[in-house]
């Protein structure tokens, strides 16, 4: 059978295990799986843009809450201004918080971002980020990687599920299922993302 929706990945995951008793389970297996995914996939799919409103004489805004990773933040200005990256302690350092101008750098701290020099006016910035992958449910059917790698979420969920059975040899076969799908799926992104060529190594030659 096709496996295309929350329902049917389900459905599938109850066939593979060969069991009914199950059910009210499975999504709690799919979940675990989606962790796993989480903390492993970091694909262009995830990746989306976000505007923020930045207020005069105020330093933090909230960052987005599907936010795992920042790629790169800017000012919409003219011309636009890439923002640098600092930590914390380095930021205070470079520009205190009395110090007010048009943002050149910012940091995280929790779930704000804070920009630094303090803005002196109103600007927009443009965040780009990784997202989490949006969790199946009832109200949420599908989604990008159900619809292009079924198998990974089948062998996560059956990862699971033999983990819960406490069946080690069966967690065993389809965590290695699970890790090939996922490195098939990072590599498939690397190759559109770099366009399949390969890193060239440069050596140095002696004068």
């Amino acid at each position: 059978m096709a496996i295309t929706t929350f329902d049917e990945l389900k459905t599938a995951a109850a066939n593979w295990l060969g069991r009914d008793d199950l059910t009210d389970r499975i999504p709690e297996f799919i979940a675990l799986a989606e962790g796993r995914m989480n903390r492993t996939i970091f694909a262009r799919a995830q990746e989306v843009r976000s505007t923020a409103t930045l207020v005069a004489d105020d330093a933090y805004t909230s960052l987005p809450t599907d936010l795992r990773t920042i790629r790169a933040v800017q000012l919409n200005t003219t011309p636009t201004t890439i923002l640098r990256f600092m930590p914390p302690s380095m930021l205070e350092r470079t520009y205190p918080s009395s110090t007010t101008g048009k943002p050149l750098a910012y940091t995280v701290i929790g779930v704000e971002i804070k920009w630094a020099p303090t803005p002196d006016s109103g600007y927009t910035a443009e965040i780009l980020y990784t997202q989490g992958i949006p969790a199946l449910s009832s109200s949420n059917a599908i989604n990008t990687y159900l619809t292009r790698s079924p198998d990974a979420y089948l062998y996560g969920t059956l990862v699971e599920a033999h983990r819960y059975l406490m069946d080690p040899a069966q967690a065993n076969n389809f965590d290695q299922l699970f890790g090939r799908a996922m490195g098939e799926i990072k590599a498939e992104d690397d190759e559109a993302r770099w366009g399949g060529s390969p890193l060239q190594m440069k050596t140095a030659s002696a004068p």
